[in-house]
């Protein structure tokens, strides 16, 4: 799939061999083989119904929560840019959100809106899509707490609009199709004060900015809380704070992030987080699950 010929016409922007790095949190990684930024919804339909079935896709928001491996991503990559970022309020209690608006964008306008229940967007450093995908969460809400239901463009073009109970919500994960970028998503919340909304999120992000190294290359949180106890603590326990391998370091403030210290390749990063698995599952015994995704070729 390398002769522009083989693509479909699209009305938004096409980029070949594009560097991903500069796109993810980590700064590390390879290239997309393609890099698609569609200029609206009907664009991105009609370019995933032209092209070839074969053709892997693969949705990113804001990289946050992403490894791209040193060898790069094959097939295209979808990146929903301005047009995919607004949020509007439906009625008292709901905001309609494009699949590209960060969580920081939902929380203040559903609290300038008088809509609670929304805060803890705040604290997820991602897009729409992406938290729609992996149901994420913090301080004791996610997603599925709020979402009605998303818009999704299938990966043969379709649109369908899905509702909460299809999308198969457990922690941190759904099972929405492969291939399938979520555009759109409906959140409501219950009526609130916005002062009273503004305190909870000013509360979010005191206690984040307390407990998580935010000014550094990282991923977010690596992998999911066992059940009844938190991967932090498995991890600090096993001896893992502060491991480095090359210039990846497991974060000293909070265990549970991974850190670029600024040259690591992300077959470091990817290799630091395997080992302190390994030494967690001779520590503890327990199996730590990546939260993390890991994309692309080494």
């Amino acid at each position: 799939m390398s002769a522009v010929a083989e693509l479909p016409r699209v009305r938004g922007r096409l980029t070949a061999d594009a560097p991903l790095a500069p796109l993810v949190w980590f700064k590390s990684g390879g290239r997309a083989e393609w890099l698609f930024e569609p200029k609206d919804a009907d664009d991105l339909s009609e370019f995933l119904a032209g092209l070839d079935p074969s053709v892997p896709v693969m949705g990113l928001g804001l990289g946050s929560n992403l490894i791209v491996r040193d060898g790069g991503v094959p097939g295209v990559v979808v990146r929903l840019g301005k047009a995919f970022a607004r949020v509007e309020p439906v009625d008292s209690t709901t905001l309609n959100c494009g699949g590209g608006a960060s969580g920081i964008l939902v929380s203040s306008t559903a609290r300038d809106a008088g809509i609670a229940g929304l805060e803890f967007l705040r604290s997820i450093p991602g897009t729409v899509g992406g938290f729609v995908r992996m149901n994420g969460g913090a301080y004791g809400r996610e997603v599925r707490d709020i979402l009605v239901e998303c818009e999704v463009v299938l990966r043969d073009g379709r649109r369908r609009t899905l509702p909460l109970a299809e999308l198969g919500y457990t922690y941190r994960h759904s099972e929405l199709p492969g291939g399938c970028i979520v555009v759109g998503a409906t959140f409501r919340g219950a009526p609130g004060e916005p002062k009273a909304i503004q305190a909870e999120m000013d509360r979010i992000a005191a206690e984040r900015e307390a407990s998580q190294p935010l000014r550094s290359r990282t991923g977010g949180s690596t992998f999911k809380n066992p059940p009844g106890t938190k991967a932090w603590k498995l991890i600090d326990a096993a001896g893992c704070r502060g491991l480095t391998i090359g210039d990846a370091q497991v974060s000293e403030k909070h265990c549970n992030f991974l850190l670029n210290l600024g040259g690591a390749s992300s077959a470091e990063i990817e290799g630091l987080g395997e080992e302190v698995r390994r030494r967690v599952r001779a520590d503890a015994g327990l199996e730590l699950e990546w939260e993390i995704q890991r994309v692309g070729v080494a």
